[in-house]
């Protein structure tokens, strides 16, 4: 199942509580796809990356390619939140002062610094990295894998692009509102006389750069919103263990998304209980079938895939391709 809805999407986002095999799922996922002949990016989003440890190779903040690239390509990366937040910031510091008069530039410095610890600049920074890798992973791959931080973040994260694109957008209002009564001031000081060129106004020039910074930020955001939120391109599968708090969070995660717009394509309970195998297990696996039954009742359309519990330790493009035939 979850290969069937990877195969129809572009983008594909796996999440859930933490501790419930996301990077193993989303990697597998990954390799499948590659295997069946597709330029695959699989990306980690979480800040606690496993997807090197996983695939036993240093990955990093850059494209490694990952496994023997037998069939199609197969491609990770994980995000540095570090790095990313201190690119941001060194990029808005420079738009800052180039827009600001030179004796300023301190200033901007000591703003840049107090919003390295203040709160969102790590989900901005984040979410301007993401809006890149998709547009890339649009542009030179048939498919890109997230495998997202846990439920909390990545709910907050999927919500800021319909969140900044209405605060760009109220921004852009504010400055249109002040150039039109900045421009009728001016045209009280200084009625122009026709036929007479005007000397250029250094403050109207940076407001149409300001103008112009805005309206890239908001189509991009809104570009990237519109991916999430188109079913035919983009997906979101939940994977989650069958035990009470993973599937409450669930239940919360796939509201939250809802909400948002982005299609949630599937679950997917990982490390099923055997029944078979003695009276403890058994046990479990009873206990772990009453609370997927609260889980169909909470969410009965969504599909739902069960993976089963493992005798041994996923680490390795082997074992990641024994995984992947459960899929």
């Amino acid at each position: 199942m979850l290969l069937s809805l990877a195969a129809q999407r572009r983008v594909l986002f796996l999440g859930g509580k933490g501790g419930v095999g996301k990077t193993t799922v989303a990697s597998a996922t990954a390799l499948a796809a590659a295997r069946a002949g597709r330029r695959v990016l699989v990306v980690s989003t979480d800040p606690a990356h496993n997807l090197g440890h996983l695939w036993a190779q240093r990955v990093g903040d850059r494209i490694t390619p990952l496994g023997d690239g037998a069939g199609g390509r197969l491609d990770g990366l994980e995000i540095d939140p570090d790095a990313t937040t201190d690119q941001h910031l060194r990029e808005v510091g420079h738009t800052l002062k180039r827009l600001m008069p030179g004796h300023l530039a301190g200033e901007v410095d000591k703003h840049m610094e107090l919003s390295r610890r203040s709160p969102g600049t790590h989900e901005a920074a984040v979410l301007e990295r993401m809006t890149e890798l998709v547009e890339k992973g649009l542009r030179d791959y048939d498919l890109v894998v997230f495998d997202t931080a846990p439920s909390g973040h990545t709910a907050r994260l999927m919500a800021l692009p319909e969140v900044m694109t209405a605060w760009t957008d109220g921004l852009l209002r504010r400055r249109e509102s002040s150039e039109q009564l900045g421009a009728a001031m001016r045209g009280l000081d200084a009625p122009s006389i026709l036929g007479t060129p005007q000397p250029r106004d250094p403050i109207q020039e940076r407001d149409q750069d300001i103008r112009s910074i805005l309206l890239r930020r908001r189509d991009r955001l809104a570009g990237l919103r519109a991916v999430l939120t188109d079913a035919e391109v983009a997906s979101f599968a939940i994977v989650l263990a069958a035990e009470r708090l993973p599937v409450l969070e669930t239940i919360e995660l796939h509201r939250e998304l809802t909400r948002t717009g982005v299609e949630v394509g599937a679950l997917v309970v990982n490390k099923r209980s055997p029944g078979d195998r003695g009276d403890f297990l058994a046990r479990r696996r009873a206990v772990e079938d009453q609370h997927l039954i609260t889980l169909r009742e909470a969410l009965p359309a969504v599909p739902l895939q069960e993976l089963p519990l493992g005798q041994e330790d996923v680490v390795g493009p082997a074992a990641l391709e024994r995984f992947a035939q459960l899929l």
